[in-house]
């Protein structure tokens, strides 16, 4: 006899899924949280689509099916026992089917159901009305969740396409015995029988299947409910429509009696409570807590010498009394519909959901988010609300000036620092009084410089006031984005999926690494290395100056390396936690007045600075002023083209496309329910006031904006209330107007700063430049699967795109993302680099359409699947850059 801890040790070995060494796959174990943290985005239906009729839930009908050998020694399905409210087994003796009688179950049988249970796969309301169709989705989602090898594909598929026969056939139809190598199924023919005639009227089916096989190294569990229940050719005794199916295959091993197994979760189907329980589960935690309260009401009869018939009956009436409760807790009445149910399957209100009513979806977003005004203001009275904004004003100040001293040179002074500061204070303090979701924080990117650099050159080699066009650009910027929210337009994110993301965030970050070196690329021309120079006081800089270059080169290193390690220092285990972060979070104003206080100490040698006007003036004073005349600066000299008034339109959707690629997204990421944020987003509202607001800006000659993914995942993260624990969780977010308001106007007041900032030296700009470009490469799966291309497999990260995909198919699809960002770099340095973002949005129907073609559904989900974690700082080597795929 096996003693217990021999028991224990085979059921561990049998049951317990571990890791193997393999170059891409691994499997976890049972208490592996983030898998039942979140849910699994290849098959995502939440809310059961099955909604009981009047006449309450159809009878089931379910039959055991085990996989055996037959006399030819080929494997085949064959029917073992079936249930339509009691048992009925194959007497092997007597070649026939048994009478009805009452289940009985072995606790052991019990016990390993609801262990695997927990391990297991499940599928609710699947699409599917094809045998194949069903096993081909169940094996994909396998593999997806690691509970099979994806080696083992093959083998699984044909182990399911097996001929199903009847258990007194076997031995008579030779041609029948043939096992399905392909994806097709034979007719057999069909035999009507008793049991047809007492089948009611509109019962469905359930399947299990149970069998060992060889080749498994641990049993693998799918459960599988239809969204409709369909016939499924040559698998069952009777016609019936199949709703659900239950698979488990495993290897052979004496400790596991997969018979008994299918016995218990055949008995548990056929229990109309639990039944009720499958056709109303929204997730694989209803189905686990559902076999908990069957087990509740199961009596457990230890063993005795001589057990005593009228003692067994004595628990008749015990039984009654626990299934009399049971009974009263079921969820669903036949004839009626439970209002607990109904309310169930009533899903949360989706904010992109369309009503197809012209602005439909804006006074959606009025209704859901104003009535919680005043709650934005009294849930800022919380200390953590004021660290938040002396966090994000520096995270916010740092990129203001960085940009705006770039968009001064690429713009000939025509827009810079002090535009950028103000417009980023008045669009920031407007759009936390009146957008719907105001974590956002709003900031120049680098997309949109890109655009600005791109439409100056081509202003200036047309002969057009730049900052005229712009207007006009505005003025159609209006336009589009009040037709896009009357059209409820927004929708649309939902097909800009990470393919496009992680291309159009590429390529902004090779941006920024090549004008980091073509800006200090300049320097060195304008000052090259020389055994002597001919310098003067009261010309500094107009001519070639000493050690220039060098100092330059220093200052942007310098700035980069600082600002670099200090990120890195924010997530690496020395000093206190709370000191790394703040250490790390003013990690850019620390490395940029670190190098403006070593510019200073070396007076000798010059270097070019930072140029801004004083007090509230603009950039180029003598050219023009706040307000820019849409006709010209000087319509009677030299009047706007009236031709360029309808051009703009091409310019102004190219500025949109930018504007509602960063804000929707960034919207998504900081709406993710990992994030716990209760009051909701306004998608067609927040889209109204970012763009009209710098629609509007344009008439000031002031810069547009959008919502900065980088600044705003760090907002959120501020603001958000981790629970207490060695594990801590996130309990909410302080959702809040007060912030964002008071960091736009501490921005707007850091214009008064110019005596301080005009010490900033332009070459420490370019190191922040540089470092952007860098550490926005951080999250980015096309750059990390453009690293694994130069390592061998076995050196590959237990990443799900590693673990589940082949690793040639891994680097198809990365070379396909490297040919669309190679077409896009053709396009940014040639003078069609104003189309950028319409060269762009063709991704979105490559994705889409083509794609498809190539990949398949799993290999899709793992390369392109919306699956990262929220990111709170908290893990070694991680923080908000890991989290967010867009540009900073």
């Amino acid at each position: 006899m096996t003693s217990k801890s021999d028991f224990d040790k085979d059921l561990e070995a049998a049951l317990d899924i571990g890791e193997y060494d393999d170059p891409g796959e691994s499997f976890r174990n049972e208490d592996d949280a983030p898998r039942r943290t979140s849910p699994l985005p290849l098959f995502p239906p939440v809310f059961p689509s099955y909604v009981p009729q009047s006449g309450g839930l159809p009878e089931l009908y379910v039959e055991l099916q085990e996989l055996k050998m037959d006399s030819n020694k080929e494997q085949r399905w064959v029917a073992a026992a079936r249930w339509l409210k009691a048992e009925e087994d194959y007497q092997e003796n007597s070649k026939q089917w048994g009478n009805p009688h009452v289940s009985y179950l072995t606790f052991r049988s019990l016990s390993e159901l609801r262990r695997v249970f927990k391990k297991g796969t499940v599928l609710l309301d699947l699409e599917e009305k094809t045998l194949p169709g069903i096993a081909s989705q169940v094996i994909d989602q396998m593999i997806y969740e690691e509970h099979l090898k994806p080696d083992h594909r093959d083998e699984v598929l044909r182990a399911l396409l097996l001929q199903h026969s009847r258990p007194e056939d076997v031995d008579l139809d030779l041609e029948s015995k043939k096992p399905l190598l392909q994806l097709e199924m034979k007719t057999i023919p069909v035999k009507t029988s008793a049991l047809e005639d007492r089948v009611p009227e509109g019962a469905e089916a359930s399947v299990v299947l149970v069998g060992g096989a060889s080749f498994l190294e641990s049993p693998t569990l799918a459960f599988v409910r239809l969204k409709e229940a369909v016939h499924l050719d040559s698998v069952l005794d009777v016609s019936l429509p199949v709703r659900f199916l239950f698979i488990l295959l495993g290897p052979e091993n004496p400790s596991i009696s997969y018979h008994d197994v299918g016995k218990a979760v055949s008995s548990m189907m056929a229990e109309r409570v639990f039944r009720t329980d499958m056709y109303l589960a929204s997730g694989q935690q209803d189905l686990v807590h559902s076999i908990e309260e069957f087990l509740d009401c199961c009596i457990v009869i230890p063993p005795t010498d001589s057990p005593d018939e009228q003692l067994l009956k004595d628990l008749v009436p015990v039984q009654r009394n626990m299934l009399r409760k049971r009974y009263q807790e079921i969820k669903v009445v036949p004839g009626a519909q439970d209002k607990a149910a109904k309310e169930k399957q009533e899903p949360p209100e989706d904010p992109l959901a369309r009503t197809g009513k012209p602005f439909g979806g804006l006074v959606r977003d009025l209704r859901r988010r104003y009535p919680k005004y005043l709650s934005d203001i009294r849930d800022a009275l919380n200390p953590q609300c004021l660290a938040a904004v002396i966090f994000i004003y520096f995270a916010a100040l740092s990129p203001a000036i960085t940009f705006g001293g770039l968009m001064a040179q690429k713009t000939q002074n025509w827009m810079g620092v002090s535009e950028l500061m103000v417009s980023t204070a008045v669009q920031g303090i407007l759009f936390c009084l009146l957008g719907a979701q105001p974590l956002l924080i709003l900031g120049f990117s680098g997309p949109l410089l890109v655009f600005e650099e791109a439409f100056f050159k081509f202003c200036d080699g047309q002969d057009i006031e730049y900052i005229v066009g712009r207007v006009w650009i505005g003025y159609w910027l209006i336009l589009i984005v009040v037709i896009v929210v009357a059209f409820e337009g927004s929708f649309l994110v939902r097909f800009i999926s990470r393919f496009t993301q992680e291309i159009f965030s590429f390529l902004i970050s090779l941006i920024f690494i090549y004008e980091t070196f073509a800006n200090l690329s300049k320097i060195f021309i304008s000052h090259p290395l020389r055994t002597e120079y001919n310098v003067t006081m009261s010309d500094r800089g107009s001519s070639p100056e000493p050690n220039t270059a060098l100092l330059s080169l220093v200052l942007m290193t310098g700035a980069f390396f600082i600002a670099f390690f200090l990120r890195q220092f924010k997530n690496s285990s020395y000093f206190p936690g709370k000191f790394r972060r703040i250490i790390g979070d003013f990690g850019v104003p620390i490395a940029i007045l670190i190098m403006v206080a070593a510019d200073v100490s070396i007076s000798d040698t010059y270097t070019k600075k930072l140029s801004l006007p004083k007090g509230l003036s603009v950039s180029l004073p003598t050219n023009r002023s706040w307000f820019i005349p849409p006709m010209g600066l000087n319509p009677d000299v030299k009047p706007f083209p009236l031709w360029m008034m309808f051009a703009s339109v091409v310019p102004a959707l190219l500025v949109f496309i930018l504007i509602f690629m960063e804000s929707q997204i960034t919207t998504l990421i900081v709406s993710k329910p990992e994030r716990k944020t209760v009051k909701g987003s306004g998608f067609h509202l927040d889209l109204l006031l970012i763009v009209g607001m710098g629609g509007v800006c344009a008439f000031f000659g002031m810069p547009w904006l959008s919502a900065t993914t980088v600044r705003t995942v760090s907002h959120a993260n501020a603001l958000t209330v981790m629970s207490k624990g060695d594990k801590p969780q996130i309990e909410r977010v302080i959702e809040q107007r007060i912030s964002g308001l008071l960091v736009s106007l501490c921005v707007g007041l850091s214009i008064l700063m110019e005596p301080v900032l005009t010490y900033i030296p332009l070459a420490v700009l370019f190191g922040i430049f540089l470092y952007m470009g860098v550490t926005s490469l951080n999250g980015i799966q096309l750059y990390d699967r453009i690293l694994l291309t130069l390592k061998p497999p076995k050196y590959h990260p237990k990443e799900t795109y590693v673990t589940r995909v082949k690793t040639w198919r891994m680097h198809l699809f990365t070379m396909v993302q490297v040919i669309c960002l190679a077409l896009l770099c053709v396009v940014i340095f040639t003078p069609a680099s104003l189309a950028l973002p319409f060269v762009l949005i063709l991704t979105v129907p490559l994705r889409r359409f083509l794609l498809p073609r190539i990949f398949n559904n799993l290999e899709l989900n793992c390369l392109d699947g919306d699956n990262v974690a929220v990111s709170l700082d908290e893990d070694t080597g991680k923080d908000e850059y890991d989290e967010v795929q867009m540009p900073v």
